[in-house]
């Protein structure tokens, strides 16, 4: 059967309000784990933010939670190399996964964060949703397929985020929107929504607020 996407509608206004209250209260790290021992208690609903290197995941951290440093931006791909979580209040973890493709970094190194990564999205329960950023500029690329299949077989519902959309003119901007639209069509997992964001000029934000914070 063929899904059909479309964008993600602006938010109702008591789901844009319960987003911007979720995320004006404390967003605090709590740790970064490099082994599954390591993850904290399963005892609240989590998100978690994936993308390939310099797709601009840090930036959107940074925006949603109006914090210019929460999540540490950087130019050299492959920097984060743990599983970053984050306290929303008392109610979600925001967990920042390790970026993917092109890591500067050995291979056994870049072995073992794909087996965590693995290993964390089919064994998290408290999962409700993961979140795969695709930059606006390039549309789905082999890397993001690889990702969007595991999260598949790990039957875990993702979400598109298209970043950078500032970047690009509007026939560039649509028509790689429809690209995406178009690779998504063979990931049973994906949710039929594209959440469409800028994080310099705050496109997309609330949107994307309003779909953690009512997630239940």
């Amino acid at each position: 059967m063929t899904m059909t996407f479309t964008l993600a509608p602006e938010p109702e206004d008591g789901a844009r309000e319960t987003g911007r209250l979720l995320f004006a209260g404390p967003v605090d790290f709590v740790k970064g784990v490099t082994t599954m021992a390591a993850l904290p208690p399963a005892d609240r609903v989590e998100v978690c933010f994936a993308g390939r290197s310099n797709v601009g995941k840090s930036s959107l951290i940074n925006a949603l939670t109006t914090r210019k440093n929460l999540a540490r931006a950087s130019n050299t791909p492959g920097r984060t190399q743990e599983i970053n979580f984050f306290d929303l209040g008392e109610s979600r973890y925001l967990v920042d996964l390790p970026g993917y493709g092109f890591a500067e970094a050995p291979v056994a190194i870049v072995r073992k964060w794909q087996e965590l990564l693995k290993a964390y999205l089919a064994g998290r329960q408290t999962l409700r949703r993961a979140f795969v950023l695709i930059d606006t500029r390039h549309g789905v690329k082999s890397v993001d397929d690889e990702i969007m299949g595991l999260l598949d077989r790990s039957a875990v519902t993702f979400q598109v985020v298209m970043t950078k959309a500032d970047k690009v003119n509007l026939a560039t901007r649509e028509a790689n929107i429809a690209q995406v639209m178009q690779a998504l069509q063979k990931h049973p997992a994906a949710y039929p929504e594209i959440i469409v964001t800028s994080s310099e000029k705050g496109e997309g934000v609330e949107t994307l607020r309003a779909v953690i914070a009512t997630l239940e």
